[in-house]
């Protein structure tokens, strides 16, 4: 196996599974180099709460696309799209393989995958959301119901109706016509990693424990000196917006701890079900012997 003709390789799954360890093991045995597609680790600053590992950790191997926001910033897909993929250009060019690794769905999807975002447009949602504050969003559903029926079908939350129906008016296209299909703008091998979910949910609640342990009231604490409460994304983390809450002393410390454990598993379920609909991606377990051979098969069989 070259560089030259190996695909971009994604490695996917629900948090806690062990990816970036294999991300930086395929990495050293392949000749390349990491883009981070978690859109929580893209943070300055937040680092405990997100298992960002330093860089004594990273194995020497170069690391793209992490810190590279502040946390008053908004995440972007359509911005990480553009970013992921001339990087991708960027290791190719210094002849190494772009190793992909995150368990962002939509992140890792708007890299790989065709995908034709539509447009947005700030003055738009904002006449729609008075709109509804005055109206109530009868109106609005049913203007989105005659423009965009199988949007509409889908009884969408109110932010994501506004959204919708913005689209349509910028655009003339429904917003359903955006939905991508499952194609590979270039080569690309998605491995997922994940186990059983008993010993998954173990692992996670582990985890909440160590990155307590390891400071994480400490950590949002100097965020918050930043302005984390600012951040629409960052402040809604999980661990983070549990523990802004034990700091303003709403919760306590061990209800911080326990609420974490569940939204964390609550996430790595969200992760599982986005990931299993793709039938590219190509499961491997963490825990069973040589993962990092039963990885360079797949790669090899690419």
């Amino acid at each position: 196996m070259t560089a030259t003709n190996l695909p971009v390789i994604a490695i996917v799954g629900p948090t806690g599974t062990g990816k970036s360890d294999l991300a930086i093991a395929l990495a050293q045995e392949l000749g390349g180099e990491i883009v981070n597609s978690d859109a929580l680790q893209f943070y300055r600053g937040m680092d405990i709460g997100t298992a960002k590992l330093p860089v004594s950790e990273r194995g020497g191997v170069e690391h793209h696309l992490m810190d590279i926001l502040d946390i008053t910033e908004e995440a972007s897909v359509a911005a990480f799209q553009e970013q992921a993929r001339a990087q991708f250009s960027r290791i190719r060019a210094r002849g190494k393989v772009p190793v992909m690794v995150g368990g962002s769905g939509l992140y890792v999807r708007a890299a790989l995958d065709v995908i034709d975002f539509p447009p947005t447009d700030p003055a738009v949602r904002k006449r729609l959301e008075a709109e509804v504050e005055q109206q109530g969003d009868g109106e609005l559903r049913r203007r989105l119901a005659a423009v965009d029926p199988e949007s509409a079908a889908r009884n969408l939350d109110l932010r994501r109706a506004i959204r919708a129906l913005e689209v349509y008016e910028i655009s003339a296209r429904p917003f359903s016509s955006y939905m991508p299909q499952r194609e590979y703008i270039a080569p690309a091998l998605q491995i997922g990693l994940n186990y059983d979910r008993p010993a998954l949910h173990e692992a996670l609640e582990a985890r909440v424990y160590k990155m307590d342990a390891m400071g994480l009231a400490e950590e949002v604490a100097g965020l918050l000196e930043r302005g984390l409460r600012d951040g629409k994304t960052a402040s809604r983390a999980i661990g983070y917006q549990q523990y802004t809450d034990y700091l303003d002393g709403t919760v306590t410390r061990a209800e911080a701890i326990s609420q974490t454990v569940i939204a964390t598993r609550k996430f790595a379920r969200r992760q599982i079900t986005w990931f299993n609909a793709d039938p590219r991606v190509s499961w491997l377990n963490p825990t069973e012997p040589d993962l990092i051979g039963k990885a360079l098969a797949l790669i090899g069989k690419s």
